[in-house]
């Protein structure tokens, strides 16, 4: 099964809940030795021991992709480079562009776009050192694609990211390390529910062509073919997973 990460060890940003959570248990389930990193390592601990004992082998490091020196010091504790880094953390920053205060923008743009940058810098130049080949996932957005209102910084964030991707796909290839961007649509967790429950929520999810929200399982197909062997020829790739909501009538 092309599927199978055993023996390979993964590190996952912004994993201590949502879709990090899940997206580490998903590689745990799939044979990787996975790392779970966020700025709160208690959290990261309860979803270290769900994987443990459910059979998996995992540890949490805490980290914060918007800090340079949060992130060297925890890249300093592997000797060995990463096979597998799933690029999540990420913070929302809705509100209006024109009430919006310049340094939460900056925030946005520094968690969700430069951090991704600090961690692929960190784990690329490890990979290549080593002379051992990579997959890299940046967690993007199909609003990088496609805007919404009130997500200015967000948007922008994901867009941008997704440039970057592209960007260090092309330079890093020669290194045989792939990074693509997966691009979820509107996901359901326990932290929107009761917002898509509501009549407005309701009627965004009647835009979206398969008339339904994604569930967190509709991502493990795609994460595991960019992860996987099964995406040996992919690198540059930006795979939205949307239920068709991109191409709905405007």
């Amino acid at each position: 099964m092309k599927f199978n990460l055993e023996g390979r060890k993964a590190l996952v940003t912004g994993a201590s809940g949502g879709l990090g959570e899940h997206f580490a248990k998903t590689l745990a389930e799939a044979g990787a030795a996975v790392v779970l990193t966020a700025r709160r390592k208690d959290a990261l601990e309860k979803v270290v021991e769900t994987i443990a004992a459910a059979g998996g082998d995992a540890e949490a490091i805490p980290m914060d992709v918007a800090d340079t020196n949060s992130v060297a010091r925890a890249f300093e504790r592997f000797q060995e480079p990463f096979d597998i880094v799933v690029n999540n953390a990420g913070v929302s920053g809705s509100g209006a562009a024109i009430d919006q205060a310049e340094d939460e923008f900056q925030r946005v743009i520094d968690t969700n776009l430069t951090g991704a940058f600090r961690v692929s810098q960190h784990a690329a130049r490890a990979m290549k050192t080593a002379n051992r080949p990579g997959a890299i996932i940046n967690i993007a957005s199909i609003v990088g694609l496609r805007v919404a209102g009130h997500v200015s910084a967000y948007a922008a964030s994901k867009a941008a990211l997704i440039q970057l991707t592209k960007a260090t796909a092309l330079e890093w290839a020669r290194y045989r390390i792939r990074v693509n961007a997966l691009c979820p649509g509107y996901i359901e967790t326990p932290l929107n529910a009761d917002f898509f429950a509501s009549e407005a929520g309701q009627a965004l999810v009647k835009r979206i062509p398969q008339r339904r929200l994604g569930r967190m399982e509709d991502l493990d197909g795609p994460l595991l073919l960019l992860c996987s062997d099964a995406g040996a020829y992919m690198t540059g790739a930006t795979l939205a997973v949307d239920g068709g909501h991109l191409i709905s009538s405007l």
